[in-house]
């Protein structure tokens, strides 16, 4: 049975709601629920859409979309039940309410007494289609009765007729018995000592006697059977030519240096170089000396007011696209023009010449009736492939194409506009929906935690390798540049060279480390650090974990123990983008394991939880979901790598529901910037 069943337009406005029920929650609520998880983020090409209200069972939410009017039907019902008619309900009411239908108007109350006719209608053909489905599989149970008793039948007359041949078949089969194939495919009467080794014995061995010898086979059979068993010929046949093999030039062993002259009291090499990544031994330059010096040429420092003089790129706007974009874009709007996709899976179905004149006029010039899927479909296989060239999921890019056309389904196109533009201008719009996220602002969390006397904790989580603790310290230089006091927590308690390396960006960036060594326990050193920060008045404390794979569950299990034990008020998970198919796996299993190894609020507070605000839970998981997930942003990093190939961000988006926060582009602590969506849309559709 039904909860309830609404009818609203694309902007929010409800047309008309029939409900059947009495429900705890707001029918509204399930609908906003639909609209942000589901309509907003793309995934029209679900089939069900499932809310779970704060107090009551989980409904499940089925919908469908005239794309023509701009309406949307939503049908609502308990998940545990199975309704089979809901989609054929749905595609009537949608028929029906299209006839009626006025723009402007509000309130269909007469279309109750036709939604009920349709109603009886699809519950009738549902029971008759059920009634007939069982009878057929009646039908076919007695069939299968009566073959298996005629054959049981059949079975039984055969075995008496054998039984009269038993005693023949046993006199056969003791002259057979002494008589058994050879090796290697050949025939011979069998000893009665191989006979016994059947059984185990292997006296037979010790008594001298030797199985058959290969050696008196003819040589065409003998080396036959070994070509079987793949084996080559003799030993001699195989000449190895070792006169051609060079003597490998032994490589000079480098030097080891000592970088401890890096800090003010550190004794060392005192090296005039550090960078040897273009120039080689060769003399030192500005870039060197400064580094050497404790400043860099992009990241330099007033040691008498404390300011710094390079600005953070989050802090700098860009363009949005270049000039180039802009007349690439326009080719490709002219040339699509005719409605033709420009991949090779577009090729439009062959008609004849005068069929195909009329048809491309008629949709191009004067406009269509209503697009249909056939319409569509070769500009969306275009679109799926320059997705996943620019190194999208493949996964994602399906689903995106799936959702971008159900909803141009029944739209009618304007005059001179074709098919592959105007699905082009909807992919546009539906990624820049995609990524732009409401993203946290920091500043701003970051001083209301100022006014309460609480530092604000950050957690950077993610897989090996990927730079945490090299962005954790780019934006610890931001948010110095923004006059906020960090503190960096060394949690990561197993990689070798950990610490080392949060000590020498401390060191350059002149913020305290607090550090507990190797071997600790992560989330007891995080909790410290918060109290210490709380004492000296730190406003952010930035926490560095170590990098695990998806799968280690106990790994995985440690980080959801931090995060419920320390209540941080931002997870940041970052990864790189380079990654593609994996973008999902990662962020799909962080975000379960975060959220499914997380111990219950009780225990979390028993182990020492902080109780900072905002994610904790009185009544189940110490972790509250935002977005969907314990995720709440993306440090997206390596992006100076990949080109055009920035499916990835697409990817961690669509998947975790979480923005991307922050874009490392580079090796200087300035090397950090925000997303610029729109430059990232058209590299996915160049």
């Amino acid at each position: 049975m039904l909860d309830f069943i609404a009818a609203f337009e694309r902007g929010g406005a409800v047309l008309w709601m029939l409900q059947f029920t009495t429900l705890r929650h707001s029918p509204l609520d399930a609908i906003n629920a639909l609209i942000r998880g589901c309509l907003l983020e793309e995934r029209l090409g679900e089939n069900t859409f499932t809310y779970a209200p704060k107090s009551g069972a989980a409904q499940a939410l089925k919908w469908t979309f005239h794309n023509g009017l701009g309406l949307v039907f939503v049908a609502v019902y308990q998940k545990t039940l199975s309704l089979l008619y809901v989609d054929e309900l749905l595609t009537a009411v949608k028929d029906e309410f299209a006839g009626i239908y006025k723009p402007g108007h509000r309130g269909y109350k007469e279309f109750d007494d036709v939604f009920q006719r349709v109603l009886r209608e699809a519950e009738n053909r549902a029971e008759l289609s059920k009634r007939q489905t069982v009878m057929r599989t009646t039908v076919s149970v007695k069939q299968n009765g009566n073959n298996s008793s005629g054959q049981s039948k059949k079975d039984s007359g055969g075995t008496k007729s054998s039984s009269k041949a038993g005693g023949d078949a046993d006199e056969e089969d003791e002259t057979g018995a002494n008589w058994k194939p050879g090796a290697n495919g050949t025939t011979g009467h069998a000893s009665e000592v191989s006979a016994d080794g059947e059984d185990g014995d292997t006296s037979g061995a010790e008594d001298g006697v030797r199985a058959f010898d290969v050696s008196k086979l003819p040589k065409g059979i003998a080396s036959r059977g070994r070509g079987v068993r793949g084996r080559g010929g003799p030993a001699a046949s195989i000449k190895v030519d070792t006169s051609s093999k060079k003597k490998e030039e032994v490589a000079p062993k480098k030097k080891a240096r000592n970088w401890n002259s890096l800090f003010p009291s550190g004794k060392g090499d005192n090296p005039d170089r550090i960078d040897y990544t273009e120039e080689g031994d060769g003399p030192p330059t500005a870039s060197d000396r400064d580094l050497v010096s404790g400043t860099s040429a992009s990241a330099t420092e007033d040691e008498g007011t404390g300011r710094r003089g390079a600005v953070s790129r989050m802090d700098v706007d860009e363009d949005d696209y270049d000039d180039d974009d802009e007349t690439r874009t326009e080719e490709v709007n002219s040339n699509t023009l005719l409605g033709k996709a420009t991949g090779p899976a577009a090729a439009p179905a062959k008609r004849g010449l005068l069929a195909s004149f009329v048809s491309s006029l008629k949709m191009n010039v004067v406009g269509t009736s209503a697009l249909t899927h056939t319409d569509v479909e070769p500009a969306l296989v275009d679109m799926k492939r320059k997705l996943m060239e620019r190194n999208v999921a493949e996964e994602i890019a399906a689903q995106v194409c799936d959702s971008v056309g159900r909803r141009l389904e029944g739209q009618r196109l304007a005059s001179f506009t074709g098919v592959a533009a105007f699905v082009r201008t909807a992919f546009e719009e539906a990624l820049s929906g995609i990524l732009n996220k409401r993203a946290v602002d920091v500043l701003l969390d970051i001083k209301k935690s100022q006014a309460r006397g609480k530092p604000y904790v950050i957690v950077f989580c993610g897989v090996n390798g990927v730079g945490k603790s090299t962005n954790l310290a780019k934006i610890a230089y931001w948010l110095g540049g923004h006059g906020i006091k960090v503190m960096i927590a060394a949690c990561d308690t197993f990689r070798a060279g950990a610490v080392e390396q949060l000590k020498t960006h401390c060191a350059r960036l002149r913020v305290p480390l607090y550090e507990r060594g190797y071997e600790k326990d992560p989330a007891k050193v995080a909790y410290e650090a918060i109290r210490q920060a709380e004492r000296d008045g730190q406003h952010v404390v930035l926490v560095d974990t170590a990098g695990r794979m998806q799968d280690n569950q106990p790994l995985m299990r440690a980080l959801s123990n931090l995060i419920a034990t320390n209540n941080p008020n931002l997870v940041l998970f970052v990864g790189e983008a380079l990654v593609g198919n994996d973008a999902v796996d990662q962020l799909t299993k962080f975000n379960k394991a975060l959220s499914d190894l997380a111990p219950t609020a009780a225990a979390a507070a028993a182990s020492g939880a902080t109780g900072v605000s905002g994610r904790g839970d009185a009544d189940g998981s110490a972790l509250t979901r935002r977005h969907g997930g314990v995720i709440d942003g993306i440090v997206l990093t390596k992006f100076d790598t990949i080109d055009e190939k920035v499916g990835a961000a697409l990817s961690m988006v669509y998947t975790s529901g979480a923005p991307v926060m922050f874009v490392g582009c580079g090796q200087t602590y300035v090397d950090l910037k925000k997303l610029n969506v729109k430059s990232v849309v058209k590299s996915l559709l160049r």
